[in-house]
């Protein structure tokens, strides 16, 4: 076990973990143009790449940094990477596959810097980096086409081949965990969690790793159909750090599927959330006390050990959201159920 490890599973036992929030939203704001996403490096690529986010670790570290930096200085505990579709099998829209080792290692690489240099300012609060596996455009589970129920669009292997991969890069970068998340489709996981499973065999070592579903609409599954128990039956064959929801709803829709993972999960739980639901031009209009406020109903009920943001989050909301966190002790995990 590394000593970073160590200081992460000391640090879940004597408080509440605070996640950053989200990194596109922040990165909206610079109002990029597709030069900004090109840079030198993909100068020459031929498909358009604005929208790419993943690639600015390479082309514009410096915004990447200063997010990270912004989070952190908020209150925030882990950073996520800037990987959040940093597989082959997302990376081929763009025609960008032979990137993605260097995207997942750069991003890793920049988020580790800034923990690490906000660790040395206050060794009391070291600072941790979750390597984002995104759930990519694919699903294993449904098929894409309304005429061939039994097509799929990506198979388990090439998944498992494209989670190893990034795996692979974001930990020698330098991350602390493994964070798959968003998850729609549990197969697609559960490809993931195999190839990092692969990976931790033939590295000889391993390191925690959260999961992270998110509940699509108010029927309470994912979109492949699950519900909050079936999906965590479904990813506790494998040891994790966590296990919790993110996206898709705000604070206040997620907290009945959270009071299921804390009932029934031998695991620390996790949720970041949405600032609210996006109104009717796209935008999240919940503001940071608002959030905050609701999050705290989490923690009245203990059922929380990591808290953050995702869509329409921003510094200010994770600032909120650490000040409340810091008020109330750590949930313990349910011991009595079986792995």
């Amino acid at each position: 076990m590394s000593n970073r490890t160590e200081l992460l599973e000391k640090a879940l036992k004597e408080r509440i973990l605070v996640l950053d929030g989200a990194m596109g939203t922040m990165i909206q704001r610079h109002k990029l143009e597709e030069e900004d996403y090109r840079g030198e490096y993909f100068k020459d690529a031929e498909k358009p790449l604005k929208g790419n986010n993943d690639l600015l670790s390479i082309t514009r570290p410096e915004i990447i940094k200063d997010i990270h930096r912004q989070y952190f200085e908020a209150g925030a505990d882990i950073a996520e990477t800037n990987t959040f579709s940093g597989t082959t099998i997302a990376q081929a829209d763009y025609g960008l596959e032979d990137a993605v080792y260097k995207i997942n290692y750069e991003s890793a690489k920049i988020a580790r810097e800034v923990a690490d240099e906000l660790t040395a300012k206050e060794p009391h609060k070291p600072r941790f980096v979750a390597g984002a596996m995104g759930p990519t455009n694919r699903t294993a589970s449904l098929s894409p086409d309304v005429n061939d129920p039994g097509f799929r669009g990506v198979t388990f292997d090439e998944l498992r081949i494209a989670y190893r991969d990034q795996a692979k890069a974001l930990i020698e970068g330098g991350v602390d965990i493994l964070l798959v998340e968003t998850v729609f489709d549990t197969l697609n996981a559960k490809a993931a969690l195999f190839a990092i499973d692969e990976l931790f065999d033939e590295l000889g070592f391993r390191i925690p790793i959260m999961v992270s579903g998110t509940i699509t609409d108010a029927s309470g599954r994912t979109l492949s159909g699950q519900t909050a128990e079936a999906f965590l039956i479904s990813v506790s064959h494998i040891p994790l750090m966590s296990i919790g929801f993110n996206c898709a709803l705000g604070a206040s829709q997620l907290r009945p599927y959270l009071q299921v993972l804390a009932a029934k999960s031998q695991y620390n739980v996790s949720a970041h959330p949405n600032a609210g639901l996006p109104n009717e031009f796209g935008e999240y209009d919940e503001t940071p006390e608002m959030m905050a406020e609701q999050i705290e109903d989490f923690l009245r009920e203990n059922l929380i050990n990591v808290i953050g943001g995702c869509c329409g989050t921003t510094p200010p909301h994770i600032r909120a959201i650490a000040e409340i966190a810091a008020q109330y002790q750590p949930r313990v995990a349910n011991q009595e159920v079986e792995a």
